[in-house]
């Protein structure tokens, strides 16, 4: 009784299911399972599905499988090796003489000319460009006479005068150095006789630099070396009255009037010459070190003017050149100016 209702119960089960296929297939057709489903995509795909493996345009075009044209069981007509040869010409035609046309500049300030202020100031060596940056959000920045305030300003370093602070940016790869002058050595970058010169003190350098002015052999002290020639000529031409300062060693004693017959002037055999300053730094018996300052240039001028005082130098050093001082500078040594220094020195000469 028990297997008897059991089967009974399976069988009315499946007779029920095909009751339902059977009237489903009456009606609308069936809709296949997800299983059962292909599907295919693009402009040729049927809309009953491939008959098997992958959709018609992913054979065609994607990956894998040879390339074929088809569209609804028709086949594209292959193009002739004449018509690909007329298209080529007409392309050829279409763009000929335009192979000059330049690309639009599509960056921002690319249609701007010059360089950004805070890369010129970076360059020049005023610090990191964020560091220059801060220099111009500080107002401490002028160009052609106009401080600026905001970022990104573009200049023209080879016509734009750029000052930080009031002093003009040397904006070119001008080099400036400081040398303290040991005696004996001679004021020339060569010397054909072999001695020993300015030259000896400044190889390997990249570009060839010159001296400002001029040291006796046998004087010590600060002289300038740059390849600014403007800078240069202007920081010894007699216009401009750049000031010098000397330390000179001298056998006194002295009489209290010496700086004052040094001020009005000592007559030389090439005329008058006057100093700036004196004064006496240090007395030790007779030996007495006093400081000279004056504006000429002329060959020998501070020992020929104590000289004609009646006290010969023994010994002389030149301590300053304009602003630019010889501090604790050892004898011998070549340090290159600050920026700061060669704006004082522009400053000095106008420039």
């Amino acid at each position: 009784m028990r297997s008897s209702g059991n089967s009974g119960g399976r069988g009315n089960y499946r007779g029920a299911g095909n009751n339902r296929d059977q009237k489903q297939g009456q009606g609308r057709p069936r809709k296949p399972r997800p299983e059962e489903r292909r599907y295919d995509v693009g402009p040729g795909a049927s809309p009953d599905g491939p008959k098997s493996g992958r959709g018609g345009s992913a054979r065609g075009g994607a990956k894998g499988g040879p390339k074929q044209s088809q569209q609804r069981g028709r086949s594209a007509p292959a193009r002739s090796r004449e018509y690909e040869a007329r298209a080529e010409e007409r392309n050829r035609e279409r763009y000929a003489g335009k192979k000059d046309v330049k690309l639009p500049k599509t960056f921002p300030g690319a249609e701007q000319e010059g360089e950004r202020l805070q890369k010129v100031l970076a360059r020049a060596g005023y610090g990191s460009r964020r560091a220059c940056e801060e220099l111009i959000d500080q107002a401490r920045v002028e160009v052609n006479g106009q401080i600026v305030i905001e970022q990104g300003l573009r200049v023209d370093p080879e016509k734009d005068e750029i000052k930080v602070d009031g002093l003009t940016v040397a904006t070119q790869s001008y080099q400036f150095f400081s040398l303290n002058k040991p005696a004996g050595v001679v004021s020339t970058m060569e010397d054909p006789e072999g001695r020993q010169c300015l030259g000896d003190y400044v190889t390997n350098r990249e570009t060839r630099l010159f001296h400002v002015g001029r040291l006796d052999t046998e004087t010590e002290g600060v002289i300038l070396l740059t390849n600014h020639g403007e800078l240069a000529h202007r920081l010894t031409h007699p216009k401009y009255g750049v000031k010098k300062t000397y330390l000179a060693h001298i056998v006194g004693p002295i009489p209290r009037d010496l700086g004052k017959r040094l001020k009005d002037g000592i007559q030389l055999e090439d005329g008058y010459a006057r100093a700036d300053h004196f004064r006496v730094v240090e007395q030790t018996g007779k030996n007495y070190l006093v400081e000279v300052t004056l504006h000429e240039g002329r060959k020998h001028i501070v020992r020929r003017m104590l000289a004609e005082a009646g006290f010969p130098v023994d010994k002389l050093v030149r301590t300053a050149f304009g602003p630019i001082t010889l501090g604790d500078q050892k004898s011998g040594w070549l340090r290159r100016l600050s920026n700061t220094e060669v704006g004082m020195l522009m400053k000095e000469v106008d420039l």
